[in-house]
């Protein structure tokens, strides 16, 4: 499915139920970007959105994953370990090409895949938005997530995030990208000296540029 170009949906059964992958296939794929949403949203975030549209032609072949809570129409993300299961449950369908598997999301999607990257073998980490403390709590940080990873990490980070500025991350073995002026989920405000587009281009284009560099 990974190997050839177009889109495909398949249901998997997990610990926590059953989740959705949107495929998107890339010709020729060598590697394959899971991505999942966050807390408060679905896969049709902007970033989501677009790296699906955009890596495969750089023969990135991206699954756009929802978790179980949001296949079963909830409105509150349950605890993180029961995210963590049902990331967990879908990994097999993630690797069963035998590509080499980013493991990502978006917020709580980004702590899901920094918690489990080594346990599931993932061949690096895309962390989109990390909420590195809740809004207005720098005290209850999370950075030992991030930076127990274990793996290749790359952080895509808004520049404006209440859930943690670029400047306020810790030094460790990953790469932070800012988007300037992006808030928690990349918006940038009209007065911004880049657009919406330019913004969403600085995302998928340091992607592109990250996973050209994966082995």
């Amino acid at each position: 499915m990974t190997k050839t170009a177009g889109t495909a949906t398949e249901t998997v059964e997990t610990d926590a139920g059953t989740a959705r992958i949107t495929w998107h296939g890339a010709k020729k794929a060598r590697l394959v970007l899971a991505v999942s949403h966050g807390a408060g949203g679905g896969i049709e975030a902007r970033d989501l959105v677009a790296l699906a549209e955009v890596l495969p032609t750089h023969g990135v072949a991206v699954a756009r994953v929802e978790q179980p809570w949001r296949v079963a129409g909830k409105k509150l993300a349950p605890a993180p370990k029961t995210l963590d299961a049902g990331w967990r449950g879908i990994w097999p369908a993630l690797a069963k090409s035998g590509l080499p598997v980013i493991s990502g999301g978006r917020s709580a999607g980004a702590r899901v895949a920094c918690r489990t990257a080594t346990e599931l073998g993932a061949h690096a980490v895309l962390a989109l938005g990390f909420p590195l403390h809740p809004p207005g709590k720098p005290e209850k940080s999370r950075a030992e997530e991030l930076l127990g990873a274990g793996v290749p990490t790359l952080v895509v980070q808004g520049g404006n995030d209440p859930f943690g500025k670029p400047e306020e991350f810790p030094d460790g073995a990953f790469e932070l990208v800012e988007i300037p002026y992006g808030d928690h989920g990349f918006a940038v405000p009209k007065r911004a000296d880049i657009s919406q587009d330019e913004a969403v281009s600085l995302i998928t284009d340091a992607v592109v540029e990250w996973t050209g560099s994966l082995g």
